[in-house]
């Protein structure tokens, strides 16, 4: 566990109870970060592991059949985390320094666990959430609300007979909303929930963006805009490469993005992403593997369905929860090697966590400060 680890563990309960002293120390923290991220290009030496979040995809089983993802049919299928795998994992996130904990999948509701996975995550002190289609939550609200869930967030594919076209399972956009009012029936404002608007070539014009905006402030939720993938091996392109975007798509991505940069600067609350991060995705959509910006990867790890355990989504294995304690993985040579790799972009290359690359990076961010 590294020093800032250790001192977020102990003075982070205290320091929360006053916001606007947590808030300028987390400030500080992110400015720390942006200016050893950034210098590391002259100074290799300054990245290490340092994992602070933990995404764990706790069950390859789905309740849908998206046409850009594969979980539910031939990514590790039939694989789910087993409790006791899950719960020894939880107590060693917060003996490496581990932060925050996202449960998703598959479809995560479906994992008759979630409960006590979320409770015991509160109890060790780690801020988890749930990414979820949400066709379940409705149901299991208020067993999760008592486990001590407040964050979730919740993908979106498009609005009405465009969502259920891509989950091909039937009219489900209907199930969406419902438990989306139920939740803030039950508890208001008190969980907190984000749409992820996927971005794909079928949902680039303004009257998709319109109607997931719509969306989102009818039931008060936030929202990020997530780009479809090329290199996550457990999402497609759909067939035909129907999904993924094509040089003569570039007027309509440039469209909507400046779209969102009007609702980014006239409503700041509502779009999760900087400005910067925005006006960067016709890049990240059109170039691809060719945008090489440093990745902060050297900060999570990525546990699968079967107990896969990557430094990322993509790639750098780092062994299996089913073979080895998560301590016995980390730290070593091939975890050092693996968070230089990283940062050198010397991977498959994907835009996950795009957002947070540009900010990270100054020279990337200055690029994107203005529509130039």
């Amino acid at each position: 566990m590294t020093l800032r680890s250790r001192l977020r563990r102990v003075l982070a309960p205290a320091l929360k109870r006053s916001p606007a002293l947590w808030r300028r120390i987390v400030g500080t923290d992110r400015w720390i970060e942006t200016a050893r991220h950034t210098a590391a290009r002259a100074l290799p030496v300054l990245i290490r592991p340092e994992p602070r979040r933990i995404e764990i995809a706790i069950t390859s089983y789905c309740n849908l059949r998206c046409v850009g993802c594969r979980y539910g049919r031939d990514f590790m299928a039939g694989q789910q985390l087993a409790w006791p795998v899950v719960r020894d994992l939880l107590h060693d996130c917060v003996e490496v320094g581990i932060w925050d904990v996202r449960f998703y999948g598959g479809e995560p509701l479906l994992h008759g666990d979630l409960p006590r996975m979320v409770e015991l995550a509160s109890t060790l002190g780690l801020q988890s959430h749930v990414t979820t289609n949400a066709i379940l939550l409705g149901r299991r609200i208020d067993e999760l609300y008592a486990a001590g869930l407040r964050n979730v967030t919740i993908g979106y594919y498009g609005t009405g007979a465009r969502y259920d076209a891509y989950v091909q399972r039937g009219e489900r956009y209907a199930a969406l909303e419902k438990s989306v009012a139920r939740v803030r029936e039950r508890f208001g404002s008190d969980v907190r929930m984000r749409i992820n608007w996927l971005l794909m070539r079928p949902s680039c014009n303004l009257d998709d963006l319109g109607t997931a905006v719509a969306f989102a402030d009818r039931y008060d939720l936030t929202m990020q805009v997530d780009l479809v993938h090329y290199s996550l091996p457990y999402f497609s392109e759909g067939p035909d490469r129907r999904l993924q975007f094509r040089p003569e798509d570039a007027p309509a991505i440039r469209t909507l993005v400046d779209e969102l940069v009007r609702l980014k600067s006239e409503r700041p609350a509502l779009l999760t992403h900087s400005l910067e991060g925005l006006r960067s995705i016709p890049d990240w959509l059109l170039r691809g593997p060719d945008m090489r910006v440093p990745c902060d990867s050297y900060q999570m790890l990525w546990v699968g369905p079967d107990g896969t355990v990557q430094q990322c989504y993509v790639t750098f294995r780092l062994g299996n929860l089913n073979e080895k304690r998560l301590p016995e993985m980390l730290f070593n040579a091939t975890h050092r090697r693996a968070a230089q790799d990283a940062f050198h972009v010397a991977c498959p290359n994907c835009h996950c966590h795009y957002d947070r690359r540009v900010q990270k990076h100054l020279p990337t961010a200055r690029q994107y400060q203005s529509t130039g």
